[in-house]
């Protein structure tokens, strides 16, 4: 299942069963990654064996010269075996995407190790700061929640300065992360502490990512890639809600296989609950895809067209992609709730789907109340409230 640097031939289609072919491993793997509290080292190179990380990479450094978009179908796929391994995966995608957006110095010694870089992210600027002094800034600060970071070595962490907020990229050696991920779903991502004391991180190994590909356009006229010449911040956050579709689909998955074939009274495929519930949450689930598919090529055909995003706009995406994320959680609970006192034991793997839908869907980047609010003033005349943005 390896990968060439120059392979250029591969398709979308050969890409997805790729990632189907991982299922078997990572649903086996699943429990070790909770025990772990991290990917397993060995999915870590599967991903990166397989070549699909490369999805997020500009072409001209091992970029697979398919849309990023992409990635969202290898993450839904995924998600149905393991949720942690999933959230990764888009991650660190996304996140070779983003770099595409930054300064080419800095793309540059990115992947200056080549394709198959990984890098975290942690983006909350509460606690973070930017000094600026001459060539750069010096930054400090401590993060939560850089999913994947273990295996990363790279981060991208968000931070204010006097004239706004921008995101740095730093290598490994320039900060410390500290294990503090103690949590009740979605163990196996890692996403721990990253904290900075006093670096000094160069101009060029920063951004803005309320002007990238909406008014500064380096990833755009380096790479010619349709993704680059759409606003950052309307394809942000789809790859946190991606992993959710197929954490939905792995919990209907479970309880299909579970049930069928069984007879008799109680919780069995004669039930009319459980035919019922399944229905319910199979429809929110495809509901959910297709919702998340009909955005991104929505805004992938407005960047083709070379047309502006209005702020209504902005804010119909956001409330899809949360409300996405809202259809996944209701689906697997709905699931949860039919499956009996079985679905409590750490050998059934819907309590584990269970678990990490509900924690991955606290995210602050896809809070559905925010985006609600944010669409309901838009729609209505009303200015956006504060701290929005998109």
């Amino acid at each position: 299942m390896s990968l060439s640097v120059g392979e250029a031939s591969v398709t979308r289609e050969a890409l997805l069963r790729r990632a189907t072919a991982l299922l078997p491993v990572l649903k086996e793997r699943a429990a070790r990654a909770e025990q772990l509290r991290q990917v397993p080292p060995e999915t870590v190179q599967d991903l990166v064996s397989s070549g699909l990380i490369r999805l997020g990479n500009p072409r001209r450094y091992g970029g697979l010269g398919i849309e990023y978009d992409a990635a969202f179908d290898v993450a839904w796929e995924l998600g149905r075996a393991c949720g942690s391994t999933a959230w990764c995966y888009a991650l660190w995608t996304v996140h070779n995407w983003w770099v595409g957006h930054f300064p080419e110095s800095a793309q540059e010694e990115f992947f200056a190790s080549g394709p198959d870089v990984l890098a975290s992210s942690a983006l909350n600027p509460t606690r973070g700061t930017a000094e600026p002094v001459p060539g750069g800034y010096r930054v400090s600060g401590h993060w939560s929640f850089s999913s994947g970071c273990d295996a990363a070595s790279w981060a991208m962490v968000g931070v204010q300065h006097p004239n706004g907020f921008i995101w740095a990229l730093l290598p490994r050696p320039d900060y410390d992360i500290l294990d503090t991920w103690f949590t009740s779903g979605m163990r196996g991502t890692g996403s721990k502490d990253i904290v900075i004391r006093d670096v000094f991180v160069p101009e060029y190994r920063t951004v803005d990512p309320s002007r990238a590909g909406d008014g500064e356009w380096t990833g755009w006229e380096l790479h010619r890639r349709l993704s680059y010449r759409l606003p950052l911040r309307c394809m942000t956050g789809w790859d946190l809600v991606a992993p959710l579709v197929g954490i939905a689909q792995g919990a209907i998955d479970e309880f299909t296989s579970s049930l069928r074939g069984t007879s008799g009274p109680g919780r069995t495929a004669d039930s009319v609950l459980v035919q019922v519930r399944l229905a319910e949450s199979a429809v929110e689930v495809d509901a959910a895809r297709e919702l998340h598919r009909r955005a991104i090529r929505d805004m992938l055909e407005k960047a083709e067209r070379g047309e502006e995003f209005t702020p209504l706009e902005r804010a119909r995406y956001r409330r899809d992609k949360t409300f996405t994320a809202k259809l996944c959680v209701q689906a697997v609970n709905r699931l949860f709730e039919a499956s009996g006192g079985r679905a409590l034991l750490e050998s059934e793997p819907i309590q584990r789907f269970h678990r990490d839908v509900n924690a991955a869907s606290h995210h602050q980047g896809i809070s559905w109340d925010a985006a609600a609010e944010d669409f309901g003033r838009q729609a209505l005349g009303l200015p956006p409230g504060p701290g929005r943005y998109g």
